[in-house]
């Protein structure tokens, strides 16, 4: 048998390019010269319920809008604010536990607490999982990942996984909802995937948005946050 390289740190491009859907994505990691931490939240979508959406910034924080409130059909899984700040630490998720994870920590609690409140998404037969993120501004920027997926095709349980890390100057993490496209969508397995953080913005942000699938890919916010004052760099892409 082949020794695995544990270490290895992956392309993301390479990851995501040939795939059609990954579904929603959060990468977290710090750039090469250690000054800065970074993340990256995409999502895709295969439906027109899914695809009417667009990214938009309020002050610190990203919410999701309808690009065409028209032909909103069901606003309850597509309308959230992925992104929010509290103090100095940064929550990014795929859905509303974003506010979950941000009330918790206003009242003197934390990551993992907040999220036992929660579960998978009940959109049978593909129990979406809720994957989050947070980055501790106030730590070093160490940060965490999560996921909330089923347990069996059924939806009888929920499985929780968080993923703490120590930040590593090059080095990011990246979990997605999905393996792969199908019927129904498989849900992401193991460990975040390792990947490499570039020292540019542009650079992180042009390789997520050439290489993700082209019909299904949304919108994408890139933020690069310095360690020292908290202040950042953000780039937010929409399809449409």
């Amino acid at each position: 048998m082949k020794k695995p390289d544990v270490y290895k740190i992956n392309d993301v491009a390479e990851l995501i390019r040939d795939n059609e859907y990954v579904g929603r994505g959060i990468i977290i990691g710090r750039t090469p010269d250690g000054s800065r931490a970074v993340f990256a939240y995409f999502i895709m979508g295969r439906s027109a319920n899914s695809r009417n959406r667009v990214f938009k910034v309020n002050g610190d924080d990203v919410a999701i809008y309808p690009f065409d409130a028209s032909k909103v059909e069901d606003p309850t899984l597509i309308i959230y604010s992925p992104i929010r700040k509290h103090g100095n630490t940064t929550v990014v998720t795929n859905g509303d536990q974003t506010d979950t994870v941000c009330e918790f920590l206003g009242k003197g609690s934390d990551f993992e607490e907040a999220l036992r409140t929660r579960k998978f998404e009940h959109d049978a037969p593909n129990y979406t999982p809720r994957i989050s993120g947070i980055i501790y501004g106030d730590n070093d920027s160490a940060y965490k990942l999560s996921i909330l997926k089923s347990a069996d095709p059924a939806g009888s349980a929920c499985f929780r996984q968080t993923f703490e890390y120590e930040p590593v100057n090059g080095l990011g993490h990246f979990i997605h909802t999905y393996v792969c496209n199908g019927e129904p969508i498989p849900t992401f397995v193991g460990e975040p995937e390792r990947v490499a953080i570039p020292d540019s913005i542009d650079e992180l942000t042009d390789t997520l948005w050439k290489n993700l699938n082209e019909q299904n890919k949304i919108s994408l916010c890139v933020r690069y946050i310095d360690v020292k004052n908290g202040s950042y760099e953000q780039r937010v892409i929409n399809k449409f």
